[in-house]
């Protein structure tokens, strides 16, 4: 996985042009070539396809034309995350992208959040050890309820703001990214967009390889990757990777490792099932942030780490699933998913640090300890139609959905304790908590929804596309600590899209959607008693666009415009004299401008580029400062920077060398509502290089942030911000086997 596609470690310096390349499948399988009937034949093709996809990991050649294979030029390629139909991107009345392995292995991405935001078009990073380090800013909404993460289609439902896997790409055959609301393919949340994390698929050709990785920050890397047919009709897939650093903060050291195996099983030529299991172990930086001074920020601060000496952060994870597809006849398609998730996380640390100009010292506050015990089980069925409606190519899918989540939570909430330490020369002590940790709430989520999507080709130039979701799920929310706020809860939510595709010539698409998503109000199965009692809050989202791909697959470009509204924020009543009660009145919008282009030129150039443009606002929303209401009316949300852009370009500069550069430009953001905090905008560049001594090795030199940029990526709190990464390089090792 982690090195560059041939086609572009072995091109020569010399002039030449590079022709467009049409994947084709593998050797015919032998069952294929014995097929007689109608039947068979159609068996053999769906598996072939199935074969090639999971051999090459590219995507397979569609009748809307060639795929080229440069990894990042994908737009004829299929994506399950933006429709359930096994449309290509040009086809779906969307915003969707694709990363494939190819990408990040050449970009020198190992980590999932590094791979989405300095590729995909305006996401940026919002993590932090509280929300599981895995959390995303798009379209103007933030965090993990409004930016859903999934692995394989499957969502972990939001705990507490928390989520935290999958965070390694060393196993993801690719990240397909939908921008704008998701809901309808993904339940309740999603409002901003979803972003869906692609398992590699077991192998029917052998397979190994292996990386270890060092960088100046002492991380130290190794990953192995092996697949193969077991027999002609069992075939496996294993990934491992570990990692070890000292981080680049005082005290900054985390360790993880993560783990994914897949059997597929083909039961006769139409049934074949897929088990897989997932496991991750992550023991992240406890690092909070840095405090500014006065409100600015001190560079005497960078590498400094406020936490306790002892603090201890751990989060395990694991994912099951049992896949099932069934080719029943021409035309008519079954996919069923069951899946068992669980995650234990634990938190103990000290989280809050804020400057005290009377004494000139850090005053520490929150020595917290949580433990988290989530576990869901569900599954996922549906079933695909394709004929004809009054003589029109018609495609429909419908199908339901239906989980059980049991979460439970212990704290030591009220989190009391406080120290205070120089900001420079300081011992950062243990820790201490005169709180007892203590059950806190425990909650069992019934949900189920079903949901139907069709496709009608109107004619072979113009389709409609259409999309509806109905989720009923059940809250039952039990207090340990105060019975008066347990409670049960019944929501209800219907997300629709509906959408046109004109295609007036070959691979030119103008496109046209609206949609209707929800959200949950502080988290649906955490949400506490005050919450729970408000309803889901709404976004409806209209978007227009444009995408082609050109020059014989070897260039794409898209544009899009959108504007999105999500209602029933909770804002204080304005009419109650104490600002203590809370009503569902609220209002936030954004609207903004992306685009992208990718292009493969001669000289074995590529050139990737994307830019967004948003201009996200409250509308309405009123909040209780020192039992003063204020209006925010106009202000940006926290968190969402106005424009972000990312630029790549890769050059096959003789054989078997390669170099690339990415620079990613940051839009400033604020750390408040009230606007009064501005992170400033930032630039990062990173650059790499790359040589295959043979054709089974390829050994890569990266330097992330080259210039060392100080920059911050989020606020945790007001006065606190999380820094990034300082110049790091790093050498890596590849070799197949």
């Amino acid at each position: 996985m982690l090195c560059p596609s041939e086609s572009w470690s072995q091109t020569s310096q010399s002039s030449q042009t590079l022709d467009p390349v049409v994947v084709q499948p593998s050797a015919t399988p032998q069952r294929a070539r014995r097929a007689t009937n109608g039947n068979a034949s159609r068996a053999a093709r769906s598996r072939q396809q199935r074969n090639v996809a999971a051999n090459t990991g590219a995507p397979v050649a569609t009748p809307t034309g060639p795929v080229f294979a440069a990894p990042t030029l994908n737009l004829t390629g299929t994506t399950s995350t933006g429709s359930r139909l096994g449309l290509t991107r040009l086809q779906t009345p969307a915003s969707v992208e694709v990363i494939s392995a190819e990408t990040m292995a050449e970009r020198g991405q190992q980590n999932v959040l590094d791979a989405v935001t300095q590729n995909a078009t305006g996401i940026t990073a919002i993590g932090d050890p509280g929300n599981g380090g895995v959390a995303y800013s798009t379209r103007g909404f933030s965090g993990t309820d409004s930016v859903k993460i999934l692995l394989d289609g499957t969502r972990l439902y939001v705990g507490a703001g928390t989520v935290n896997f999958p965070f390694d790409t060393w196993s993801t055959e690719r990240i397909e990214v939908l921008r704008g609301p998701a809901s309808v393919m993904f339940g309740e949340g999603a409002v901003g967009g979803a972003i869906n994390i692609i398992s590699k698929m077991p192998s029917w050709i052998p397979r190994n390889q292996a990386e270890i990785s060092l960088d100046s920050n002492m991380e130290r890397r190794i990953a192995v990757d092996s697949g193969g047919p077991i027999n002609k009709d069992v075939a496996y897939r294993i990934t491992a990777t570990g990692n070890m650093s000292d981080g680049w903060v005082d005290r900054g050291n985390s360790s993880n490792i993560a783990l994914h195996a897949a059997v597929q099983v083909k039961q006769t030529e139409d049934v074949v099932w897929t088990i897989s299991t997932d496991y991750g172990d992550r023991q992240p930086m406890r690092y909070f942030g840095t405090p500014l001074i006065n409100g600015q920020f001190d560079p005497a601060l960078r590498f400094k780490n406020y936490n306790v000496g002892d603090s201890t952060i751990r989060w395990q994870d694991s994912w099951n699933q049992v896949k099932t597809e069934w080719q029943v006849a021409d035309g008519i398609s079954i996919r069923n998913t069951l899946y068992y998730l669980y995650s234990k996380r634990h938190w103990k640390e000290l989280e809050n640090y804020a400057f005290n100009p009377a004494t000139g010292l850090i005053d520490r506050s929150t020595y917290l300890e949580i433990f988290h015990d989530q576990q869901q089980i569900g599954d996922r069925f549906d079933a695909t139609f394709k004929g004809h409606v009054l003589g029109m190519a018609n495609e429909f899918v419908a199908g339901f959905d239906v989980n059980r989540i049991d979460f439970k939570r212990s704290t030591n909430s009220p989190y009391g304790g406080s120290s205070s330490v120089d900001a420079i020369n300081f011992n950062p002590g243990l820790y201490f908590s005169p709180d007892p940790l203590t059950s806190d709430f425990s909650s069992v989520t019934n949900q189920y929804a079903v949901f139907a999507e069709n496709r009608l080709s109107v004619t072979e130039q113009l389709s409609l596309i259409a999309g509806v979701r109905q989720d009923q799920p059940t809250v039952e929310r039990t207090d340990v600590r105060n019975a008066a706020n347990s409670y049960s809860r019944d929501y209800s939510s219907t997300s629709w899209r509906a959408g046109v595709v004109y295609t007036p010539i070959k691979d030119l698409a103008f496109y046209g959607q609206y949609s209707v998503a929800a959200d949950p109000v502080g988290g649906l199965i955490t949400a506490s008693n005050a919450n729970a009692k408000f309803d889901l809050a709404t976004g409806k989202q209209v978007e227009i666009g444009v995408k082609q791909s050109f020059w014989g697959g070897r260039g794409e470009w898209t544009l899009a415009g959108y504007q999105i509204v999500k209602n029933n924020l909770l804002t204080p009543d304005r009419t109650d004299p104490t600002l203590t009660r809370v009503v569902q009145v609220g209002q936030q919008s954004s609207r903004g401008i992306e685009a992208s282009i990718g292009v493969a030129l001669d000289y074995g150039w590529r050139v990737d580029a994307n830019t967004a443009f948003v201009r996200a606002k409250y509308d309405d929303f009123i909040q209780n400062v020192g039992g003063i209401a204020v209006n925010y009316a106009g202000n940006v949300p926290f968190n969402v920077p106005q424009n972000v852009t990312n630029v790549w370009a890769t050059w096959a500069f003789a054989a078997n060398w390669s170099a690339n550069a990415g620079f990613q430009i940051v839009g400033k953001t604020y750390a408040d509502n009230a606007n009064t905090l501005e992170m400033p905008s930032y630039t990062l560049v990173n650059a790499g290089l790359q040589w295959k001594p043979d054709v089974n090795t390829t050994v890569s030199l990266r330097v992330y942030n080259l210039f060392d940029k100080i920059y911050a990526t989020s606020s945790y709190s007001d006065n606190q911000w999380m820094l990034g990464m300082p110049r790091t390089a790093q050498l890596a090792v590849n070799v197949k086997f």
